[in-house]
This record gives C-alpha cells, structure tokens and sequence, in this order.
C-alpha cells in the first residue's frame, strides 16, 4: 500500500471518530444538562464550544470570523492532502493524515454549528489543560509525526528520491 494511501486511511479514521465521538456524546447522551462527568481524577467529559483556534485563541463571534476559519481550515486540508499524495513515507502521510482529518473534523463543526464542540478536559489539582476534542488530539499527533520523520534520515532520503521523481512517490 502506498503512503498516500495510509495518510487518507489516517485522514478518513480521525474524521469518523472524531465526528461520530460529538455526534454521540452531544445528542446521544445527556452530557449538556449533566456535566461534567468525571471520568477520572485528572479527567473530565464537558461541553465547550470554543469559537476560536487552538487554545481558546482569536475568539470570533461573527459570521465573518466563522467563514473565514472555515475557509483557512479547508484550505490548510487541501494543502496538507497534496504534501501527503507526494509523500515519501508512511510516517509522514499518516502524520499528514492526522492533521488533514483533524482540520476537516472542527471545519465541519465550525460550518454547521459556528463553534468546535470540545469536550475532554483534563487537569491536576490546580493545573488545567484546555479542553479539546479528537480532532485536536490527532492534529497534535500528527505535528509530532511531523517532527519525528523530520529528525529520521530515512524520511529525508525518501523525501529527496520523490523530489527526483517529479513530485510523486514510487508505488
């Protein structure tokens, strides 16, 4: 199987998770009227509609700011699917895939609701992370798989040897 393909595989899994995940837990359960429902002591279930970027950033009320992070998001995903279809390697695609399936998952929350729905919650004693989604998680691991095929001199010489080949991955 070709990198290309693990990366959409990567893209379509992070998607359906990360969409069947709110889909559930906002109109499966009764989350909003009950929360926050503790699933451990460091963990939380929670709704959260961020109407911003990564940590709550650049909050936007209007419709204007809504289209636009659409927009940015849609266009970030298309970019990221063409370095993936001429990627080198597997890490890398799947990481790509992880971003891509990501970006795509809180643009179609952004469209349809005008806000991400973020819902886990994570903290200790004092201390508080942000709230995110699976989406998020899978754009964070994605950037670390950025990072580490980065670091790997196999990923540089599969990268070069595309480059020789006009772009496009040998099969």
């Amino acid at each position: 199987m070709t990198p290309f393909r693990f990366g959409l595989i990567a893209a379509l899994a992070t998607l359906v998770l990360d969409q069947a995940s709110k889909l559930w837990l906002y109109f499966g359960t009764d989350l909003v009227m009950t929360q926050p429902w503790r699933l451990a002591p460091f963990a939380d279930f929670v709704v959260v509609w961020n109407r911003g970027v990564s940590y709550g950033l650049f909050q936007q009320e209007g419709g204007f700011g809504r289209w636009l992070l659409v927009g940015v998001s849609l266009a970030a995903a298309i970019g990221l699917s063409v370095w993936m279809y001429r990627s080198g390697s597997r890490l890398l695609a799947v990481a790509l895939g992880l971003i891509v399936g990501g970006a795509l998952g809180n643009a179609i929350d952004r469209a349809a609701y005008g806000a991400v729905f973020d819902f886990v919650h994570l903290h200790a004693g004092t201390w508080s992370w942000y709230v995110f989604n699976v989406a998020d998680a899978a754009i964070v691991a994605g950037v670390i798989g950025l990072i580490i095929d980065s670091l790997r001199p196999a990923g540089r010489a599969s990268r070069a040897d595309v480059a020789e080949n006009g772009g496009r991955p040998q099969a």
